[in-house]
């Protein structure tokens, strides 16, 4: 009898449609580590809430030993949220598991990254594929708002969003050095009424991209409160009708905060090894940061007034995130770099700079200003898919193409 209603994973266009071919990626994986012949698949089960496929894995005695979770939209299976193979073989063989869950010790290098500043027009998406793994030491970025302003907002659906967001922060940590740090300016959106018959809403987006980054493999270090004039939330019109009238129930906050979340790409090292480690003691003594340091998690700061682009942070803001998590030489990307604040903080402080947007007129801006940056060799700057910036040699360097391996 032929079914009606479809699969909530048709519904979601995952990759990953049905139970057998979630049990045939598993046993391709279980093949590749030698375990095919030693375990037994469990029934698969998809949780529709983060799209994933969770496959049990059991031994031939029906215990259940572990289990293997696929991304339901790419086929990939989640390593850091599936049982690995050293635990799956020390519960097969009744072993110690604390040694098998022991991370393995090994002689670590301090490498660094060979990038130069660089520019791209293009999707986030396919430009960070083409980047080499590990080669940017600290991401700072403020995301484009969900339908905050139509002329900049591309997304119809708060699913599709996050959707989008998700496969590139998860793209970012490919790229982003060991135990390095993924910086995000963001806050809540209010979406306005169409009528007024209709409320208003606002949406948490802090939260859910929170969610987001502990999945893809970050872990949360701090939660930093942009605290801007009393006077500049007033422009979203929050809270003036109970200005106006002062009935309860009309109470609403005017918002003057937005958030600075802080994440770090998940690893065993400390913080110390990398200040140990480090190639040369006297970047490590130059990075130093001076007196006048932000010392709690609410930093006032006003917000930019005179940019081109119509939600742009403050380069105060973009300074002292690259002083504080960041050397002197580092590699800062941007995946959504809009015009190219970070890129500015960045040369300014005696750091590279990635830089990415999909907008060409942000791209135009980013040409237009770029010569005004601090100590930028425009001849050493390499252009993605678009026209470089005037040099007195009017020299062109890279119209479309991707890193060097």
């Amino acid at each position: 009898m032929p079914r009606d209603v479809p699969l909530v994973s048709e519904q979601r266009e995952y990759l990953v449609l049905t139970v057998q071919q979630a049990r045939q990626i598993v046993q391709e994986w279980l093949a590749e580590i030698q375990l095919s012949n030693v375990t037994k698949l469990g029934l698969p089960e998809i949780d529709d809430r983060y799209h994933y496929w969770r496959v049990p894995l059991c031994a031939n005695s029906g215990a259940k030993v572990g289990e293997v979770v696929i991304d339901a939209y790419t086929t990939e299976i989640m390593a850091a949220k599936t049982t690995r193979p050293e635990l799956l073989t020390a519960r097969l063989l009744k072993q110690d598991e604390a040694k098998a869950a022991a991370p393995v010790q090994s002689k670590r290098e301090y490498i660094l990254s060979s990038l130069r500043n660089s520019v791209g027009l293009g999707d986030s998406l396919h430009l960070l594929d083409d980047m080499p793994a590990e080669s940017v030491d600290l991401i700072f970025t403020s995301p484009p708002y969900f339908n905050a302003r139509p002329e900049y907002s591309e997304y119809e659906e708060y699913d599709e969003y996050l959707f989008k967001m998700r496969q590139i922060i998860r793209r970012c940590h490919r790229v982003l050095g060991d135990g390095r740090f993924f910086v995000i300016n963001i806050s809540p959106v209010l979406l306005r009424r169409s009528s007024r018959n209709q409320s208003s809403r606002r949406i948490a987006v802090p939260f859910d991209f929170h969610r987001i980054f502990i999945e893809e493999g970050y872990d949360f270090i701090d939660d930093i409160i942009w605290l801007k004039p009393e006077g500049a939330g007033w422009a979203t019109g929050r809270g003036r009708r109970f200005a106006a009238d002062r009935n309860p129930l009309q109470y609403k906050a005017v918002p003057v905060t937005e958030y600075v979340l802080v994440y770090r790409k998940h690893t065993d090292l400390l913080i110390d090894w990398f200040i140990r480690n480090y190639p040369d003691k006297k970047v490590i003594e130059e990075s130093k940061v001076l007196d006048g340091y932000e010392r709690t998690n609410v930093w006032k700061i006003n917000p930019s007034t005179n940019s081109k682009h119509p939600a742009a942070f403050p380069q105060e803001l973009a300074e002292k995130v690259v002083r504080y998590y960041s050397f002197k030489g580092d590699v800062v990307m941007d995946p959504f770099a809009g015009s190219g604040t970070v890129g500015a903080a960045a040369s300014a402080l005696g750091r590279r700079f990635i830089l990415f947007d999909i907008n060409p007129e942000y791209i135009d801006i980013i040409r237009a200003e770029i010569s005004s940056w601090k100590d930028v060799n425009l001849n050493n700057v390499m252009w993605i898919n678009c026209e470089p910036a005037e040099t007195e040699k009017r020299q062109k360097q890279c119209s479309s193409s991707s890193y060097p391996p």
